[in-house]
C-alpha cells in the first residue's frame, strides 16, 4: 500500500479524489443551460426581461435566449432577436413571447420554431427552418394558431 494515504475506516483516498473530481466537474447550472441556445438579442431599447425557469434576467444585446425563455417589452421597449438558423424575430412595446420549442439540427432531421405570443406585436423572417421544413413553423396566439408557409409576417394580439 505504498504511496496510497488510508483515512479513517481503512479507505483509500484514491475514491475520495476521484469523487471530488467528478463533483467538479458536474453542472452547476440548471437542465436548460445544457441546451444549445436558441438564439441571441441582436438589439434592445428601452426595458425587456427575459424569465427563465424561476428567475427574471435583464434583457442585454448579446444575451442567449432558450428554449421555454419568456421574453417581455416594456412600454418603451422593443428587442430584436436572431436565431440559430438566421430566423429573425422583432418585438414591439408591451409585448410577451414564449419561446416554446426551437430544433435545428436539419442533420438529423428535427427541425421545430414555435412561439406564444400572448400580448403585443411582432415580426418574423424565416431562416433555414422555414426554408427547410415550412410546416415546423408555428406562432400560437390566445385567438388562432399561424402555421407559416412564407417567408415573414407581422401579428398583433390585443
Amino acid at each position: 500500500m505504498q504511496g496510497r494515504k488510508i483515512l479513517n475506516g481503512g479507505t483509500t483516498m484514491k475514491p475520495a479524489i476521484l469523487f471530488f473530481t467528478l463533483f467538479l466537474f458536474l453542472p452547476a447550472s440548471p437542465l436548460w443551460a445544457m441546451e444549445p441556445e436558441a438564439g441571441v438579442i441582436k438589439n434592445i431599447t428601452g426595458n425587456a426581461t427575459i424569465g427563465r425557469g424561476e428567475q427574471t434576467l435583464p434583457a442585454a444585446e448579446g444575451v442567449k435566449i432558450h428554449t421555454k425563455d419568456i421574453l417581455e417589452t416594456s412600454a418603451k421597449g422593443s428587442m430584436g432577436i436572431i436565431f440559430r438558423d438566421d430566423s429573425t424575430l422583432s418585438m414591439g412595446p408591451e409585448t410577451r413571447i414564449v419561446i416554446d420549442d426551437f430544433m435545428f439540427s436539419p442533420g438529423t432531421g428535427k427541425l421545430s420554431f414555435v412561439t406564444k405570443i400572448s400580448k403585443g406585436t411582432a415580426a418574423y423572417l424565416s431562416g433555414k427552418i422555414g426554408k427547410l421544413s415550412p410546416g415546423a413553423t408555428r406562432v400560437e396566439t390566445p385567438l388562432a394558431v399561424l402555421g407559416i408557409r412564407g417567408t415573414r409576417f407581422l401579428v398583433e394580439v390585443e
